[in-house]
């Protein structure tokens, strides 16, 4: 957390310092001039200030949730960008006004006076909200790249309060400070850090497809170093230099950092006395333009660029720059492990290979447990494939499974030295054998709940009493779609049952579109009740003969864990878009039915997932109320729901924020609950 937390600081002390700054010259210009009474006035405009950006922050957050994956790395990219560019002409305007500002803010101020509090609030908004708006964005883009959020906001939040503290000591004379240095030297570091910001942007849009050369990469040491270490955190945090870089980074990275340092450098050549607020004693410092006159222009920026580097190889080298050549394991089943002896601690990398005549999985385990701590499936007879796992202390051995045979186990190694690792406890199908028993119960009795559902709307259509049908549609749907995890179990009857009008050539007029939404189509765009007579019955046919069949169907219990995610994912894509409303504007309601189906599943398999991590479904549970409860405000007292597309934009963002971070949540279930043959 803490390095991350050291750009979010950096950022969070410089712009907090020249936003109170700002508040110091308009509180003491209006103090001075016999105006105390005015000053409500600048505070409304600096809360104002605060507010949009803390707004400019939220809406970044949920509008990238509710993006695809590739999206949201063009769009993290494309910000990124955007911040550095920010950060870039903030920091060159600093060294350029850092004696100057204080007089041309007393100006605007005074001509403000005359003009009445509105433009007294608005220039007070003005002034702060410019460098709440590049925090905001520069933050959001460090936690971007840090993949979390607690460093950069704790960073952010302390560098803030210092700010905070300079500013007041500065107004109350009872503190110095040389702007003009600290302009400068925060300057450089910032140059550095976004230069690492404009590296991971251009990373992100390479992910997102926007750049080309996603896989061309100028080093890639992912093998040789752990990314989970101290030292490839530190430099991952603090100058976004990672393990694996492709050429554009570098390019984009070192271009900029050479540049920019040279320009920067450049213009603070000849720097002289130092300026400060209003309020604030100032100490002239003895001139510095001789120091800057004997370095030459080129210095800083090779500095710049090289020190990074030489710190990266020396903490390289100190950690594992040297690490043992791979060790190759024999994992047929007559020689299982052969040739594994006790590895040291930490990343190792394994040459697997199989000498045998049969496809072998091969699993990396912990004898006393059978817990996975790397596995390669698949290995065809006379391949090398690599398994890469970090070793700590504990025992260790190797599984081998072949194709249509018995596992064999080799012997137990122990490793000392190194901290605990966290390694999967396998999952195997007998383990699965009461959750899907349990489940199956649970979709049986529901499609007879659902029979009898369908069975009311079609004798309502029947009857001609289409508004009591309209009625009876949407229970009789969300019946159906809380059964999401069975989907797969129920072949072409979801089609029949549930289907849409993607691929069918004359769409909602077609023969082939049946189903609750067809009957939705007719109920809602005016067709007769004897035009939905028969897709009415065809409905109830189709239930009643998916209600005999499913009890003699496999039911695959790999798809359990698979459906965890994927159910709300089909939320995110259909439901929360409107792309599965004919017309009875209720996707929210059967996004409210999948969240149902969603925590049934949840229940059957929890005590398999709080066996293998006891806190994931801490959050999972917290991300699922909050969605539900989202979902559950656009639903009206007398049981009406308002469309997806007529939701406050505010709204809307709030719950594809929510469902997406929901989905994050959800994703580590499968590969957590995979069956693997290791057990």
């Amino acid at each position: 957390m803490w390095d991350n937390a050291l750009p979010s600081f950096l950022i969070g002390l410089r712009e907090g310092l020249e936003a109170g700054l700002v508040v110091s010259v308009l509180v003491a210009t209006l103090v001075r001039s016999g105006h105390r009474s005015r000053l409500p006035h600048v505070w409304t405009g600096v809360l104002a200030a605060v507010g949009v950006s803390m707004g400019f922050g939220a809406v970044l957050t949920f509008t990238a949730a509710g993006l695809s994956g590739p999206a949201q790395e063009a769009f993290g990219g494309a910000l990124s960008v955007v911040a550095v560019a920010f950060v870039t002409a903030m920091v060159f305007w600093m060294r350029r006004s850092a004696r100057s500002f204080s007089g041309e803010l007393k100006e605007k101020v005074t001509a403000a006076l005359d003009m009445g509090a509105g433009v007294l609030i608005v220039t007070s908004f003005l002034a702060v909200g410019r460098e709440g708006l590049e925090t905001a964005l520069f933050l959001w883009t460090t936690g971007q790249a840090a993949g979390e959020s607690t460093g950069p906001l704790v960073g952010a939040g302390a560098g803030l309060l210092l700010a905070v503290a300079v500013c007041w000591g500065l107004y109350r004379r009872v503190l110095h400070l040389d702007l003009t240095r600290f302009f400068t030297v925060t300057g450089v570091a910032l140059v550095v850090i976004a230069a690492g910001v404009l590296g991971y942007g251009v990373r992100d849009l390479q992910e997102g497809g926007v750049l080309p050369g996603a896989t061309a990469y100028a080093f890639d040491l992912s093998s040789r170093v752990d990314p989970g270490s101290w030292y490839a955190t530190l430099l991952s945090g603090t100058l976004n230099v990672t393990p694996q870089m492709t050429w554009f980074q570098v390019g984009a990275h070192g271009g900029y950092l050479v540049v920019v340092m040279a320009l920067f450098v450049r213009g603070v050549r000849g720097a002289g006395a130092s300026a400060a607020p209003v309020g604030a004693a100032t100490v002239a410092p003895p001139p510095a333009t001789t120091t800057w006159r004997r370095v030459p222009r080129w210095v800083v920026p090779v500095a710049a660029l090289a020190v990074p580097a030489l710190l990266a190889g020396v903490l390289v080298a100190v950690g594992d720059a040297k690490p043992a050549a791979a060790a190759t394991i024999d994992v047929s089943t007559a020689d299982c492990g052969k040739g594994f002896t006790a590895p040291r601690a930490g990343r190792r990398s394994f040459e697997v290979r199989n000498a045998g005549r049969s496809t072998v999985e091969a699993y990396l385990i912990d004898p006393t447990s059978t817990a996975v701590y790397g596995e390669v499936e698949g290995i065809a007879p006379g391949t090398t494939r690599t398994l890469i796992a970090t070793i700590g202390s504990g025992s260790y051995a190797w599984r081998c499974v072949p194709t249509g045979g018995q596992a064999v186990t080799s012997a137990a190694v122990r490793v000392t030295g190194g901290g605990a690792r966290t390694a999967v406890l396998p999952v195997s199908e007998k383990d699965l054998a009461a959750p899907l028993a349990s489940y199956r119960a649970y979709v049986e009795k529901g499609l007879s709940g659902l029979l009898t559902r369908t069975r009311t709307l079609q004798r309502d259509i029947e009857a001609g009493h289409l508004d009591r049908a309209r009625a009876d549609w949407l229970p009789a749907h969300e019946a159906y779609a809380e059964l999401g995890a069975a989907y797969g179990t129920f072949g072409d009857f979801d089609a029949k049952i549930n289907g849409a009008t993607a691929g069918l050539p004359f769409g909602v007029k077609d023969v082939g579109f049946t189903g609750f939404h067809r009957v939705e189509y007719g109920l809602w765009h005016g067709e007769s009740a004897a035009s939905l007579t028969g897709p009415a019955r065809q409905l109830t046919s189709d239930v009643a003969a998916l209600r005999e069949d499913f009890p003699h169907e496999d039911f695959d219990p790999g798809d359990l864990p698979l459906r965890t995610h994927e159910i709300l994912e089909g939320t995110l894509q259909q439901e929360l878009t409107d792309a599965s409303d004919y017309g009875s504007g209720t996707t929210l309601a059967t996004a409210e039915a999948d969240i149902q189906g969603t925590r049934v599943l949840l229940g059957v398999l929890r005590p398999l997932i709080e066996r293998r991590d006891p806190g994931l479904l801490t959050d999972v549970d917290r991300w699922m109320s909050r969605t539900e409860h989202l979902v559950l405000s656009a639903r009206h007292g007398d049981g009406r729901w308002t469309p997806v597309g007529r939701l406050p934009a505010t709204s809307r963002q709030q719950l594809d924020g929510a469902m997406g971070q929901l989905l994050e949540e959800l994703a580590p279930v499968p590969d957590l609950l995979e069956i693997r043959r290791a057990a």
